[in-house]
């Protein structure tokens, strides 16, 4: 890895001290909205790394769950993009299924990504065209072919989908991602609009583990966009992408839609 993807997985994890250390304490909790819950450990978190991150690239922009978006962003062809706790409900919960998620994105393509998961004492890092890590181990996806019996990260699964595996599930959805990166799941989908702070770090490394992740139509998926939105995401083995794009096709279609 180089300095600068070193120096960011440093902020990373002084940022999951400060979240570890608060963990399973007394603090303020509420939603932002209905079913979106935070607490002022997401705000002190987002503080930290914006201040480090930004100190360590200053011409980078700023897109963050706990900060208000500045489309000036899209000015920028570097752009940090973070969750402060991506799986805010395991961490309010006292479950271990959460992460400090950080990307570094370039001209609209992950450059660095960064998941710290003190709670899971996981540390996982990957930079473009350099391979993906956790804990020092490099990680490869799994060679799965056939779309029956692949292993999915889920509390349930619908009828049309009963004959593939469950495994167990963080909340997190960037470290749901990333088990497709350490072939601890074969397959992760959603199905619905989501935000690039959720999955920008975890996605890249999921493909510098040769998994195969799009979104849920099975397009590219684009940082830095104007809504900072993506469709979906949908990250597999190879050998499965392309039965996995084919069996959520309907459904994606009507979602899309909506």
């Amino acid at each position: 890895m180089t300095e600068l993807a070193q120096q960011v997985a440093a902020i990373a994890a002084e940022a999951g001290r400060l979240a570890i250390d608060r963990w399973q304490t007394d603090f303020k909790r509420w939603e932002k909205v209905a079913g979106s819950p935070v607490c002022d450990v997401d705000l002190e978190v987002d503080r930290l790394l914006y201040r480090q991150l930004r100190a360590l690239v200053p011409e980078a922009g700023w897109l963050s769950e706990e900060t208000i978006d500045n489309t000036a962003r899209l000015g920028n062809s570097r752009l940090w993009v973070v969750d402060p706790i991506d799986g805010t409900r395991d961490y309010l919960r006292g479950r271990p299924g959460w992460a400090v998620s950080v990307a570094l994105v370039e001209d609209g393509r992950p450059l660095i990504g960064v998941l710290d998961a003190p709670a899971r004492d996981e540390k996982w890092i990957a930079e473009a065209g350099k391979g993906a890590f956790r804990n020092g181990r490099r990680l490869y996806a799994g060679n799965r072919t056939r779309l029956a019996g692949a292993r999915v990260p889920a509390d349930q699964l619908p009828r049309v989908d009963s004959d593939l595996k469950m495994v167990a599930k963080p909340n997190s959805i960037a470290l749901r991602i990333a088990m497709v990166a350490a072939n601890e799941a074969d397959l992760l989908a959603t199905i619905r609009w989501g935000n690039e702070w959720d999955i920008a770090a975890a996605v890249l490394i999921a493909s510098e583990a040769g998994a195969t992740v799009s979104d849920a139509l099975g397009r590219p998926l684009d940082f830095n966009t104007p809504a900072a939105e993506a469709f979906g995401v949908l990250a597999t083995v190879p050998g499965i992408h392309v039965a996995a794009v084919e069996r959520l096709a309907e459904r994606a279609a009507a979602g899309i839609k909506r």
